[in-house]
């Protein structure tokens, strides 16, 4: 059977929990301890918490992006690694609900599925406590190599555990077999030798990254930070891609594209509902990369429905709901395109 796209990543099980007892303090006003985020979240030690709400979701990149190729129309399969257990069960359930190939799926009996709690309260803001289970486990004599030739595209998720060893071998064999890559590597991934690194990007169709991903791999820091020019660090990730396109996201700041011609940017619409964060990257980046297929690679177009995208899922809570089907209406934002 022949595929429009295969994606690669975790599967993950979502559990969103929100009460008003989740206190949130700041370093240096409530408390001495140091956060990584500047804040940190307190619950009394021994003590039982009500919870308002629970919704249980699925999640984890490679799920969540083959959700939003399915919707938008192209063959899409998984290949990742379940756990033995009933969370397993219902994401296989749940991909083949959205018409989503599951034959590449492989059950680890070692460990459970992965797991995430998202705990929340009413200001919006979050913490997850994330446990990486099979998914990690997923090793390349587990793919199917012979059956995923006849594909037009691999999306790969970011990778860990066994799989990361195989990052270079997975865009490789795409190459040689004519397939078009995307990729939105883990910080693991963006901490292998520069020179194997540059190796592998240089074979890379499209490129995705957070601006803290980017500021990492760049080291350049953000556009508009003392010193640098703007289209610094955009253009410096694009030339360690020459063959593709480079994306950079940016929160509400929305998005930096370029294509090693001219850079592209645009802001999301300022009225969009910010529900639930969970998942927004792996929304727009099925967005983009759905148009940007179709299109024969109109990176304005894509843009719009990667945006779109994204403000549909954050309207909802979960990665998957609200991703938008394919020849939805949409509201579209302005789109600067600038030589570099």
């Amino acid at each position: 059977m022949s595929y429009d796209i295969i994606t690669f990543g975790s599967a993950t099980q979502d559990v969103h929990i929100k009460s008003k007892a989740f206190k949130i303090l700041e370093e240096g006003k409530d408390v001495s301890t140091t956060f990584e985020s500047g804040k940190g979240i307190c619950l009394p030690f021994g003590s039982k918490i009500e919870v308002e709400d629970i919704i249980f979701t699925s999640g984890g990149g490679g799920t969540n992006t083959a959700a939003g190729f399915a919707k938008q129309g192209f063959r899409t399969a998984f290949c990742g690694a379940i756990g033995a257990d009933v969370s397993g069960l219902e994401i296989i359930m749940e991909l083949k609900h959205l018409r989503v190939d599951t034959r590449f799926i492989v059950k680890k009996k070692a460990k459970h599925t992965n797991y995430s709690i998202v705990m929340s309260n009413n200001s919006g803001e979050r913490t997850i406590l994330a446990y990486r289970g099979a998914s990690d486990m997923l090793d390349k004599k587990d793919i199917k190599w012979k059956r995923i030739k006849k594909v037009k595209w691999f999306y790969s998720a970011p990778l860990t555990g066994s799989l990361l060893e195989s990052f270079g071998e997975i865009v490789s064999f795409a190459k040689a077999n004519n397939i078009k890559v995307a990729v939105n590597p883990s910080k693991q991934q963006l901490s292998l030798p520069v020179e194997e690194i540059k190796n592998i990007f240089s074979k890379i169709d499209v490129l995705f990254l957070n601006q803290e991903e980017a500021s990492f791999l760049t080291k350049t820091g953000a556009p508009g930070s003392p010193g640098a020019r703007p289209g610094t660090q955009i253009e410096n990730l694009s030339a360690l891609v020459p063959n593709g396109v480079a994306v950079i996201t940016r929160g509400a700041d929305g998005v930096v594209v370029c294509d090693g011609k001219y850079i592209y940017s645009a802001k999301p619409d300022p009225e969009r509902k910010v529900v639930d964060t969970t998942g927004a990257g792996d929304s727009f980046a099925s967005g983009f990369l759905s148009d940007f297929i179709r299109s024969n690679g109109d990176i304005e177009k894509a843009i719009q429905l990667g945006l779109a995208n994204s403000a549909a899922n954050l309207s909802q809570v979960g990665a998957k709901n609200g991703l938008l089907d394919k020849n939805s209406e949409f509201k579209r934002v302005q789109v600067t395109k600038i030589e570099t």
